[in-house]
């Protein structure tokens, strides 16, 4: 039995089906790894997100992240979609000072109406909101749209939809959305120190390719240069909306 798993679920009020739905697997595998099994990687990295602990703390046979990966890089998940939905919308959450979203379309995002109550919440509490979505009519999102097999036509729709479903928080204080054109080797996912990094890969959709769980710890290190690479482009980004 994995007492650690178990206290750390009374403490957030959790119970084994909320995990299971929060994580998509079944109930019963949740329950297994409550009797002693220890969950794949991303799983164990998803459910510390889930309940707001260090994943030492539940599976302390497990190596830390810290161990296994470099400093200030927390996780790495093969693909976007295997990040869960939760892991994002508690990204969101925690932030007090800054949030800053940085990609094509983020269509995934703006689709869900918990990160964007977040967003409006997060920005009303005092946090900064930017979001820099790619010019639609520009040639980038063309070629990008190209790249990934989809099409160009494809591409503007997603950003479209996506400046259609943020546009609730055009009057929100805090939020500000502009529009660049720039060639993206990485969406970008800020949360204060806290970043999610899409990485980019020709011929590959966004959704396919590898994210990075990233901890701003000094000017050098890896979330700093995605933080001044989003400051760039946020310079050059023109206003949208109001």
């Amino acid at each position: 039995m994995n007492n650690n798993f178990r206290y750390a679920l009374a403490a957030a009020r959790l119970n084994t089906t909320d995990v299971a739905a929060a994580l998509a697997v079944d109930p019963k595998t949740v329950s297994r790894w409550l009797q002693g099994r220890v969950p794949y990687p991303r799983h164990r990295w998803a459910v510390a997100d889930l309940l707001d602990v260090d994943e030492a703390d539940l599976w302390p046979e497990a190596a830390p992240r810290h161990q296994a990966l470099a400093d200030g890089i927390q996780a790495i998940y093969p693909h976007r979609w295997t990040v869960p939905q939760t892991v994002w919308r508690n990204h969101f959450a925690k932030a007090r000072e800054e949030i800053d979203i940085l990609a094509y379309s983020a269509l995934f995002l703006a689709e869900d109406a918990a990160i964007l109550n977040t967003l409006t919440q997060r920005a009303e509490a005092g946090a900064k909101v930017r979001i820099l979505l790619g010019d639609p009519d520009g040639p980038e999102v063309a070629a990008r749209g190209t790249d990934e097999g989809i099409g160009a036509e494809v591409m503007t729709a997603r950003i479209k939809n996506a400046l259609m479903l943020y546009r609730p928080l055009v009057n929100v204080d805090g939020v500000e959305t502009r529009l660049h054109r720039t060639v993206l080797y990485s969406s970008i996912y800020r949360a204060d120190d806290e970043l999610l990094v899409n990485a980019h890969a020709y011929g590959t959709p966004a959704a396919n390719a590898p994210v990075m769980h990233l901890t701003r710890t000094d000017g050098q290190g890896p979330a700093a240069t995605y933080i001044t690479s989003f400051d760039h482009i946020w310079s050059r980004a023109q206003p949208h909306g109001k």
